[in-house]
C-alpha cells in the first residue's frame, strides 16, 4: 500500500493540470498557484539571504523612497514611489522587501498567462507559464528589488494592451497602453526600446493603415505623454542629469568594449531562457520548418506578437552598437512576457499531456527544492563570507541611533558618508533618516537644524576627512569609533571596523 502522501504528490501535476486547462477554473488555479509562488521564494529569499542583508541596490530604492521626487540622479521615480507606499503599510524587514520584490514578477506571469489566451490554446498556455517559471529572471534574479524588476509587470502590462488594441482599435485598451508605456518609461528609461520596439512592430504590420487611421493610435500617445509630463518637466529642470550619468557610466566606450558587451547580453540572454528553448525544441521535434514558423511566423497575429518580442529584444543591441555604450544580459529581465508564445504557438509544437505534467513536476519541485536547501546555502553564504557592508547593517544602524542618542534627544533626521552605508543605515535606523549621498541636498538651515550622523569605513581616508571637515565647524560634534562582527548560524562573518561622526542638531 502506497503512503498517502506520496501517492498524493503523484497526482499533484494530473490534478493540477486538469484544473488548470478547465476554462471554468483556469484563472482561479494560476491565481493561487501565483500567490503559492510568491510565499515559497518570499522565504526562500528570507532563509538563503539572511546572512548577506539587503542587496546595495535595495538599500538605495529605499533611500530615494525617503525623499520622494519626480526623478532622481541615476533613474526615474516610479520604483522608488512602490518602495514609499509598501512601507508606509509594512515593516521595514527583509522578508517584507523579499514579498515586494516577488510581486513583480508575478504579476508579470498573470498578465503572460492573460495574453497567451489571445494566441495559444490551454494546454499550450499552460506550459507556456510554466516555462517562465523556469527562468531565473522570475525568481532568483527578482528577488534582488530593482529597476530592472519592477519593469517586468509593466512591460507585460504594456505588450498585452497595445497587441488587444492593435487587433480591436479599443480606446479603453489604447489608453491603458499609454498609460502603461509612460510606468514603464517611469521607471527605467531602458524601455524606450519598448515604446520604439512597438512602434516598429505597428509599422511593420500589414493592417498598419487600419491602426493609424483608428483612434487608438493617438490616444495610447495622449495618455503616455500625459502621465509622463510632471516627470520631463522635471528631467528639464534638472538638466536631464540621469543622461549624464548614464553616458558617465556606461558609454563613451571602445568598440571592442561595445562589441564584447552587445556579445554578452545576447549569450547570456539565451542562456537564462536555455530551457523553454530546450523543452521547445523538443515539443517542436527539432523540426527547422517549425524553428523558422516561431521566429517569423506566417499569420498576421503572430507575426505582431513575434515582432513585439523580437523588437524591444534585438534593438538594445544596436542602440548599444551605435551609441557605444555597454549592456548586460540581466536588463533583458522585461522582455519574455511573450516567449511562451512566440515557441509554443507554431502548428508543429505538440504539448501533450504528458509533457504537461512533467513541466508542472518541475515547476513545484525546484522552488522546493530551493526552499530546502536555503538554510544550506545561508549556511555556505557565511562561510564564504559575506560583504560587511550588507551584512552588518542593521548592526550598524543600531550603533548609530545609540550613539545619536547619547548626543541628543532629538530624532536622527540625516546620514552621509560612504554611499552604501547611508543608504543602509536610512533604510534599517528606526528614525527612517534620509540619506545625504547621491540625493538632493536638504536646505542648509535645515541640515543645521537637524544635524546629521556621517558614517565612513575605518579605512577609507577620503571619506573620513570630508565628514571630519564638516563636523569641526559645529561645537559639540562627536567622533566614535566602531568595530562589528556578525555571526550567523554559530559562524563569524568578515570583522570591519568604522567610524561615526556625529555632527549634533544646531538649535
Amino acid at each position: 500500500m502506497r503512503f498517502a502522501p506520496v501517492a498524493a504528490l503523484r497526482r499533484l501535476p494530473a490534478v493540477f493540470r486538469e484544473a488548470v486547462t478547465d476554462p471554468a477554473r483556469a484563472d482561479s488555479t494560476v491565481l493561487l498557484s501565483l500567490v503559492a509562488y510568491v510565499a515559497i521564494w518570499t522565504v526562500y529569499g528570507t532563509v538563503a539571504k539572511a546572512p548577506q542583508g539587503l542587496h546595495p541596490d535595495m538599500v538605495e530604492i529605499v533611500a530615494w523612497s525617503r525623499d520622494l521626487s519626480l526623478g532622481y540622479l541615476k533613474h526615474p521615480p516610479l520604483a522608488a514611489w512602490l518602495v514609499a507606499a509598501w512601507f508606509a503599510v509594512f515593516p521595514v524587514t527583509e522578508w517584507a522587501y523579499y514579498l515586494l520584490a516577488m510581486l513583480m514578477p508575478a504579476v508579470a506571469l498573470w498578465l503572460a498567462w492573460k495574453l497567451s489566451a489571445d494566441y495559444l490554446t490551454p494546454e499550450k498556455r499552460v506550459a507556456g507559464l510554466l516555462l517562465l517559471t523556469l527562468v531565473p529572471f522570475f525568481n532568483f534574479h527578482a528577488l534582488k528589488y530593482n529597476v530592472n524588476t519592477v519593469m517586468m509587470p509593466l512591460w507585460a502590462a504594456t505588450a498585452l494592451a497595445f497587441l488587444r488594441s492593435y487587433r480591436t482599435r479599443g480606446i479603453g485598451w489604447a489608453a491603458l497602453a499609454g498609460v502603461c508605456a509612460a510606468g514603464a518609461m517611469l521607471t527605467k528609461y531602458w524601455s524606450v526600446f519598448l515604446l520604439l520596439g512597438l512602434v516598429l512592430a505597428a509599422l511593420i504590420d500589414r493592417r498598419r493603415m487600419d491602426y493609424f487611421k483608428s483612434l487608438a493610435p493617438w490616444v495610447t500617445v495622449a495618455t503616455g505623454a500625459l502621465a509622463l509630463a510632471p516627470h520631463i518637466v522635471w528631467l528639464v529642470e534638472h538638466n536631464f542629469a540621469p543622461f549624464t550619468y548614464a553616458v558617465a557610466v556606461h558609454g563613451e566606450k571602445s568598440i571592442a568594449t561595445t562589441a564584447v558587451s552587445v556579445l554578452g547580453y545576447l549569450g547570456g540572454s539565451v542562456a537564462y531562457v536555455a530551457i523553454p528553448l530546450i523543452a521547445a525544441a523538443v515539443m517542436a521535434a527539432f523540426k527547422p520548418a517549425t524553428f523558422a514558423d516561431m521566429a517569423w511566423p506566417r499569420e498576421p497575429e503572430r507575426r505582431l506578437a513575434a515582432l513585439a518580442f523580437w523588437l524591444p529584444f534585438l534593438l538594445p543591441a544596436v542602440g548599444a552598437i551605435v551609441g557605444r555604450t555597454e549592456i548586460t544580459s540581466l536588463w533583458s529581465m522585461p522582455a519574455y512576457t511573450l516567449l511562451g508564445v512566440l515557441l509554443l504557438s507554431p502548428d508543429g509544437v505538440v504539448v501533450r499531456d504528458t509533457d504537461t505534467k512533467r513541466l508542472i513536476a518541475a515547476a513545484i519541485i525546484v522552488p522546493l527544492a530551493m526552499l530546502a536547501a536555503s538554510p544550506g546555502i545561508a549556511w555556505m553564504a557565511q562561510r564564504k563570507g559575506p560583504p560587511p557592508q550588507s551584512a552588518q547593517a542593521f548592526l550598524l544602524a543600531r550603533q548609530v541611533e545609540q550613539a545619536w542618542r547619547q548626543m541628543t534627544p532629538a530624532p536622527l533626521r540625516f546620514v552621509g558618508g560612504e554611499a552604501d552605508l547611508a543608504y543602509g543605515i536610512a533604510t534599517y535606523a528606526p528614525d527612517r533618516p534620509r540619506a545625504l549621498t547621491d540625493m538632493p541636498p536638504p536646505d542648509a538651515e535645515e541640515l543645521a537644524r537637524a544635524g546629521a550622523a556621517y558614517v565612513c569605513l575605518a579605512q577609507d581616508q577620503g571619506c573620513r576627512l570630508k565628514a571630519a571637515e564638516l563636523a569641526v565647524k559645529v561645537p559639540g560634534s562627536r567622533t566614535v569609533e566602531s568595530s562589528i562582527l556578525r555571526a550567523f548560524l554559530r559562524t563569524p562573518g568578515q570583522p570591519q571596523r568604522y567610524t561615526l561622526i556625529l555632527v549634533p542638531p544646531q538649535l
